[in-house]
């Protein structure tokens, strides 16, 4: 749906990252899970605390600005929270306003859009909704299910969410690498993972699980 390196890696990563805290599906299930898998890890950082202050009755505007993300978050630059709004920007997740300044200028505040909103703004704007790794369409309630069961275990990487969905789609290890950018090794690497954490020994049992 968005930009990706095209450029195959040799290793494992070394970092990976949870998907989200507990609670986090608490709105619509199918649209935070899509919204969570199209993030990087920084954008859904910045992403999850907007929603989240916004959230808290009475204790924000709703309009978000570098410094308070900084703050928020405990993001030390603002050179990195400007990186995560920029592609927040561009997946259309949030909005910028623009407020008149005390001297005259213009001062850059953020609206972050519920993941609901988040679709509907990508659907009118003729964006794909599914992350790249996703490929079956609207209309399959049995997939659906199997993204919100993957965004909705928290133990998994987003890369271990990225391979388990492709195993859905019935893609063998080989597609799967060439899909992500990755080799055929790393695949296998993380699906040994991904069966420890889903508690199963092969893939058809994860399959299962996820659709059943």
């Amino acid at each position: 749906m968005f930009p990706q390196k095209t450029l195959i890696k040799s290793g494992v990563e070394s970092e990976t990252y949870p998907l989200g805290e507990p609670g986090e599906l608490s709105t619509d299930g199918r649209a935070m899970a899509l919204v969570a898998l199209s993030h990087t890890p920084l954008e859904h950082r910045l992403y999850v605390s907007m929603l989240s202050e916004k959230a808290t009755e009475g204790s924000h505007t709703g309009l978000f600005s570098t410094r308070h993300l900084m703050l928020l978050t405990s993001i030390r630059t603002s050179g990195t929270v400007r990186r995560g709004l920029e592609g927040l920007l561009t997946k259309l997740s949030i909005e910028r306003l623009a407020n008149g300044g005390a001297n005259g200028g213009t001062t850059k505040h953020f609206c972050v859009r519920t993941p609901e909103d988040v679709l509907a703004h990508r659907q009118a704007m003729g964006v794909e909704i599914y992350p790249h790794a996703v490929r079956i369409r609207d209309g399959n309630q049995f997939f659906e299910r199997a993204i919100k069961r993957v965004v909705a275990n928290n133990m998994l990487s987003r890369r271990e969410a990225q391979v388990t969905l492709c195993c859905v789609e019935g893609l063998t290890n080989a597609e799967i690498g060439s899909r992500l950018g990755v080799t055929e090794q790393t695949v296998k690497f993380h699906l040994r993972h991904i069966f420890i954490k889903f508690g199963v020994k092969r893939r058809a049992e994860l399959i299962s699980r996820l659709l059943m």
